[in-house]
């Protein structure tokens, strides 16, 4: 099929208005991009400003107290209960294995039997839960990053990573829609 020139004029007008369509559209997406990336950058200088302090005094505000008041019940109820008692039990059960090997000695040294010395079983007893009772408790608060902090670490970082995917969902470009296979090369009329 054979073109007039004025069609074929037509065409090639239409065909360089595509082109600089096409080259504009380049441009476009060139500036969109750098707008993304100048966003992302406010974006994350917004949250290191506003967003990380504002969780940090919520957390010191709101959840802090409950955690401290939890660890420290915890560690009461630790030292204060568990601890003596398992002292006592680790305590007691050393005298009863000092008192076997001082028997086992003595019979094997030949002086028999012997007799049973109540009081100094009691005084070994008592001394050996009370050591026993020092290391198993648990040492007072220390200062420093504990199980709050983490937590405030770990809700800051979950809430940064969800503004920034949203910020970056909001922003990104539709590659399909811009940017086609070859950039450089302008559509055929």
């Amino acid at each position: 099929m054979s073109l007039n020139r004025k069609t074929k004029k037509e065409l090639r007008k239409l065909q360089k208005q595509a082109a600089n369509l096409w080259e504009s559209q380049q441009v476009l997406v060139g500036q969109a991009g750098d707008v993304a990336r100048e966003a992302g950058r406010q974006l994350g200088k917004y949250n290191h400003d506003h967003v990380v302090p504002a969780a940090k005094h919520s957390y010191e505000r709101y959840a802090a107290p409950y955690v401290d008041r939890g660890v420290e019940t915890g560690r009461k109820v630790l030292n204060g209960a568990l601890v003596p008692a398992a002292g006592a039990v680790v305590g007691t059960a050393l005298s009863v294995w000092d008192v076997a090997n001082d028997q086992r000695h003595r019979i094997s040294k030949g002086k028999g039997l012997g007799g049973f010395d109540a009081d100094s079983f009691r005084k070994n007893a008592a001394k050996a839960g009370k050591k026993a009772t020092k290391k198993l408790s648990v040492p007072q608060k220390k200062k420093g990053l504990g199980a709050g902090g983490v937590l405030a670490i770990i809700f800051g970082v979950a809430a940064t990573a969800g503004v920034l995917y949203a910020a970056w969902q909001t922003l990104r470009a539709d590659d399909e829609l811009w940017v086609a296979d070859d950039p450089l090369r302008a559509p055929d009329a």
